[in-house]
């Protein structure tokens, strides 16, 4: 695979064979690849110099993507409204994670983060790969995320596998993060 601009086919190409693409979404760039793959998410803990304790999370067209990793029968109805009013947007919610999806993808957590994108080119790319993608900003764990394909290639070069072109969101900040039981607001406004 070469790390040349690729379409969004030659994206799922790369994901379908264990790689890590990197992709415009609503505020930054992204670090994507399958979540059922753990090499490729031990490949994108590695590249960011992140732990797998602190987990990730999926980006999704629609929640019945989601549905083989979330718990749905624990989000309590008086909840939902909540919840699947957001969407579709850059709001990501932590919700209960099936007692078989991967820690790789949860860390310490009961929960898993997702989010239903409304980010046209993230939409097409999971709906064409058929899942979500593990989703986490372009940058190394403490350093400001990349808001360019240049500078993704300058940081990461070889070790991302495909390189989406594509306009960020125009979000000035990284998807609010919220607790979908307690309502708490882990990132962001």
């Amino acid at each position: 695979m070469s790390n040349s601009p690729n379409n969004l086919e030659e994206a799922c190409q790369a994901l379908s064979a264990g790689g890590v693409i990197c992709y415009p979404t609503e505020a930054v760039f992204g670090l994507g690849c399958d979540p059922d793959n753990q090499e490729a998410v031990n490949k994108i803990l590695t590249i960011k110099q992140r732990k797998v304790s602190k987990g990730l999370i999926l980006l999704a067209d629609n929640y019945g993507q989601c549905l083989p990793y979330v718990d749905d029968a624990k989000i309590p109805m008086d909840k939902r409204t909540a919840l699947f009013s957001s969407w579709p947007s850059a709001v990501t919610w932590l919700l209960p994670a099936k007692a078989s999806t991967p820690k790789w993808l949860t860390g310490e957590h009961d929960t898993i983060a997702v989010r239903v994108t409304a980010h046209p080119q993230c939409k097409a790319l999971t709906r064409l790969f058929g899942k979500p993608l593990v989703s986490t900003s372009a940058n190394l764990s403490g350093e400001q995320p990349v808001m360019s394909l240049d500078e993704a290639r300058r940081i990461f070069n070889e070790l991302v596998d495909c390189y989406v072109h594509g306009e960020l969101g125009g979000n000035a900040a990284p998807s609010q993060i919220k607790h979908a039981l307690s309502g708490a607001v882990i990132r962001g406004n």
